[in-house]
């Protein structure tokens, strides 16, 4: 498997992006995986990278997209940050991948059973931690369908709060990224959610 290049990058519509990720995402639940050779793709992509999605997801040690959706080097841009929250880093970053790089797509990916989403419900204080975690607060607040044990213990009520976490950014992303928003409006992006299931493997995109 060959390494991008300007030529297919730009041949690739937003939705074939998301295509792409979720047939990589298939493979990888079947154990299969695209034949690369990855040394080769350091060499094509040593003068320069062309990758077709940008993803913000967890530091979540199982949530790797690169493994997950069965991706090879200069395929996609990789964004990390504990509960997959939103800062003004982050959002330049997403700036600097759609609109100089030509990335087609922003997923915006949440998974089960998150640590910070756990500590966040349980209103976790400690160091720097604890502004992380009130970026989380608002989706906490959003969830509204359970009255009680709304704490880190009731993993429903974890999972929940994750997937209006995902939903919640992809609103700061539209509302504080004008560039952002005029390249989806203009079609040339798209910005999606979803949900890795620890357990499953499987991403669920909405």
């Amino acid at each position: 498997m060959w390494a991008h290049t300007k030529e297919t990058q730009d041949k690739i519509t937003p939705q074939q992006a998301l295509e792409f990720l979720k047939e990589g995402n298939v493979r990888f639940l079947k154990n299969l995986k695209v034949n690369r050779n990855l040394l080769m793709q350091v060499n094509q992509t040593s003068e320069g990278q062309f990758p077709f999605a940008t993803i913000l997801s967890c530091i979540d040690s199982r949530t790797s997209a690169e493994l997950i959706f069965d991706q090879g080097l200069g395929d996609i841009f990789s964004i990390r940050i504990a509960g997959n929250v939103l800062n003004d880093d982050i959002l330049g970053s997403m700036e600097y991948a759609c609109g100089v790089a030509n990335s087609k797509i922003i997923v915006v990916l949440g998974h089960t059973r998150c640590g910070a989403v756990i500590s966040a419900c349980d209103q976790v204080k400690l160091g720097h931690i604890t502004g992380l975690l009130q970026k989380i607060k608002p989706a906490i607040e959003s969830e509204t369908t359970m009255s009680s044990e709304r704490n880190g213990q009731n993993l429903t009520f974890v999972n929940r709060v994750s997937e209006i976490n995902v939903q919640l950014t992809i609103n700061q992303i539209r509302q504080q990224s004008p560039i952002l928003s005029d390249l989806e409006k203009d079609g040339k992006i798209i910005i999606v959610g979803g949900i890795y299931d620890v357990e499953t493997g499987i991403v669920s995109f909405f």
